[in-house]
């Protein structure tokens, strides 16, 4: 083997070990027993992977006319759900981002009055699986729900979400 050919050998050998890391891997595990719970059991990523936290979204009005922090301001869960999820996909075109790269969420959620004070699970589900788990975005991240007495947006707020995404390099 001549020089050249060897050399030739060699920028291939590290363009393609290049090219190879310049791509973030993100393995998703899915749940045991072939659960179709839209969730994963867990999420690695590549140490060549840039993590934005994102910060906890909370509803915007569904009715801006109504008595301001009233229930006909926000809605119930499932709506207030859908605005969080608009406004976090409004985020995440300014960050070059989308849900497919959401890899960590956490759902913070108020018990609904309606409901005897629990929270209304169902209807965050119903907002959730619009996003996540769908054949256009089949990408689920790790996730935690959680009941809490209140968030600092006041009466009738139900529901914050806050994320991790994973973005390549």
């Amino acid at each position: 083997m001549n020089k050249t050919v060897k050399k030739s050998i060699l920028v291939a050998a590290a363009a393609a070990l290049f090219s190879a890391n310049s791509f973030a891997e993100v393995t998703r595990h899915a749940l045991p027993n072939n659960n179709p719970f839209p969730i994963s059991r867990a999420v690695e990523v590549t140490p060549d992977t840039t993590l934005i936290f994102h910060a906890g979204m909370t509803p915007g009005p569904v009715n801006p006319d109504a008595e301001k922090g009233s229930r006909e301001y926000y809605g119930d869960t499932e709506t207030q759900a859908l605005s969080v999820f608009k406004r976090l996909e409004s985020s995440f075109k300014d960050l070059g981002v989308d849900f497919g790269d959401v890899v960590k969420m956490q759902v913070f959620m108020v018990g609904d009055p309606t409901m005897d004070g629990k929270m209304d699970f169902g209807g965050f589900m119903k907002a959730y699986t619009k996003y996540f788990g769908t054949k256009e975005q089949p990408n689920k991240p790790s996730r935690s729900a959680f009941q809490i007495a209140g968030l600092a947006g006041g009466p009738n707020m139900l529901i914050e979400i806050e994320v991790v995404l994973a973005k390549p390099e």
